[in-house]
């Protein structure tokens, strides 16, 4: 549908990069109201410009749909920017420094609260009360570790929860212990929960604070649009975000579109499907079903390897190199996931996996089939994220069964918490199986992407660069699992522009520079498909655009009006 009359925004002056395949050159791409209008080739759109079309000179730059992250927690990675942030700590004395100034900074704040720590700064990968307690010891101090599957408490906090040496493990977790059997300070998983009776729950008021400060940062990253992993629920320090979304709804300063995962009780049963089937009719029932939808599932099917909770096929091996009796968590029966699986396909719910272990992933994907089994084709557009360890036999059952990898690719590299944390407690030869995206595309295995926000850091093009090298910046190493687990450019970028949207169920108006498209692009400098790989995290987005209006623009000097 090519334009005939001028339009409001015109993008001309470099590549194009529509979604998939190689960029298109020489084109222009035209935005009326909130949709593109035109992609033509550059020396057809004089009749495109009038007096009041605003030019894009992109001056070499690329043209791109906007990034889309399918699996984040934006209102918890928010609220945690407005706390006690450690994620910017460079070790464990900066840690314990920045939960200091915070306290200092906050004396009328009853509880320090908040997170960020990584577990490769302390020893096992385990902080201790004792370093929080010569900083805080008057007030209880609890704080979520990056990846949201570890606590950290003083002593105050360990009281106040009644925690002492009697206090067994949960079913679903694991208490770091001193010689006595006290609590050590580290609790992983499901005893993080321990604490819920007493930690203060944060408000409504945060949390919709949390939400506008995310959606800030989120879109000059260049991200218009993402699936909430953790909605209707309350899990791993995270509160139910539910109400920010309606308020922000409500009051049209939701920019974005989201996907709410709706949280599924992992100790709970089959008589949850009613429920959230009712609440997704509910939400869409508001009429604002393209701006928030819940007709997805988050399923948490395992923990973490760095833990030891992640769902292995062959057991953990312990610090001499032997094997332990400890193969990781199924957090859910595998029967009951079937059974819930399968009940959810049948009522056209979407199911997000959180599957990171080899054991976990095939777990998932045996409840997909056993759904497909029962039910038949779907649109369900069920995805599994993390993926870390994929058994060899199991990459090619994603095209199969209709499952989408969801790459959290900026893990797949060598850093501290898997050189440290994580391999040496796995088996022999289990480096060649870490997050495996090579097998999987070669597999026909459809890709989606996203960041786990605020596990890591939510930059799209910092997790393509990995995703296409398999190194990070300033990391002297070889590529993880291999050179053949890399992505190329175009398909990372696919992953997580036009992948993203098919996840969301967008892909009819999002996810392509297309015809007809809402015009939801980002720009970016320099255009990564002219740099060698190993210089791909230079590139950055210079502006974001949604519904054709800039929402973030980095500098003016590449927007002007015709002559």
């Amino acid at each position: 549908m090519e334009a005939d009359v001028a339009v409001d925004v015109l993008f001309t002056g470099g590549a194009v990069f529509t979604g998939t395949g190689s960029p298109l050159t020489a084109h222009a791409v035209g935005v009326s109201g909130d949709r593109i209008v035109a992609v033509v080739p550059e020396h057809e759109t004089a009749d495109l410009i009038g007096p009041d079309t605003r030019v894009v000179d992109l001056d070499g730059a690329l043209l791109a749909p906007g990034f889309q992250d399918a699996h984040i927690h934006p209102v918890g990675g928010g609220v945690e920017l407005l706390q006690c942030d450690l994620s910017g700590s460079a070790d464990a004395a900066d840690a314990v420094a920045r939960v200091a100034a915070y306290a200092a900074a906050n004396p009328d704040e009853p509880w320090i609260l908040g997170g960020g720590w990584s577990m490769d700064h302390f020893a096992g990968g385990a902080p201790l009360r004792g370093l929080l307690d010569a900083v805080v010891p008057d007030r209880p101090v609890f704080l979520m570790s990056r990846d949201h599957h570890s606590a950290w408490a003083n002593t105050a906090a360990i009281r106040l929860a009644g925690l002492d040496a009697t206090m067994p493990d949960p079913a679903d977790g694991r208490i770091e212990r001193e010689a006595d059997g006290s609590p050590a300070g580290t609790f992983h998983e499901g005893a993080g929960d321990l604490f819920a009776e007493v930690r203060p729950v944060g408000s409504d008021d945060l949390s919709y604070r949390g939400l506008l400060r995310a959606q800030e940062q989120l879109i000059s990253l260049g991200i218009t649009g993402w699936q909430d992993a953790l909605v209707a629920g309350a899990a791993a320090g995270i509160t139910d975000p539910l109400a920010a979304y309606l308020r922000a709804v409500d009051e049209g300063t939701l920019l974005v579109h989201v996907v709410g995962a709706q949280w599924w009780e992992r100790s709970g049963g089959l008589d949850q499907v009613d429920r959230m089937v009712g609440l997704r009719d509910e939400i869409a029932a508001r009429g604002h079903q393209e701006r928030l939808s819940l007709g997805t599932v988050k399923m948490m099917v395992d923990g973490v390897a760095e833990n030891q909770t992640a769902a292995m096929l062959a057991p953990y091996r312990d610090a001499h190199g032997h094997d332990t009796d400890n193969s990781g968590i199924s957090f859910i029966d595998p029967q009951v996931l079937q059974g819930a699986v399968t009940q959810l396909d049948a009522a056209g719910m979407q199911v997000h996996f959180h599957a990171l272990g080899d054991r976990a992933v095939r777990e998932a994907l045996d409840a997909v089939e056993a759904a497909r089994a029962e039910n038949g084709p779907s649109d369900g557009r069920h995805h599994l994220a993390h993926l870390q360890v994929v058994a060899e036999a199991d990459a090619a059952r994603f095209a199969e069964l209709d499952a989408v990898a969801n790459l959290q690719a900026l893990w797949a590299t060598h850093e501290d918490q898997i050189d440290i944390l994580t391999l040496p407690f796995l088996q022999d030869g289990a480096e060649s199986r870490q997050y495996p995206f090579g097998d999987l595309q070669r597999g026909g295995a459809r890709l989606a992407a996203g960041s786990d926000w605020p596990v890591s850091s939510a930059d799209p093009l910092a997790a393509i660069h990995i995703a296409v090298t398999r190194v990070a910046p300033g990391i002297d190493a070889e590529p993880l699992g291999g050179a053949h687990q890399r992505l190329d450019l175009a398909t990372a970028m696919a992953a997580y522009t036009s992948g993203s949207a098919y996840v969301n169920h967008r892909d009819h108006d999002t996810g392509h520079v297309r015809e007809g498209y809402l015009a939801n692009v980002v720009v970016i400098e320099p255009d990564p498909f002219t740099l060698a790989d190993d210089e791909l995290h230079r590139a950055a987005v210079a502006s974001t655009w949604i519904a054709g209006e800039p929402v973030y623009v980095r500098t003016e000097n590449h927007l002007r009006s015709p002559a």
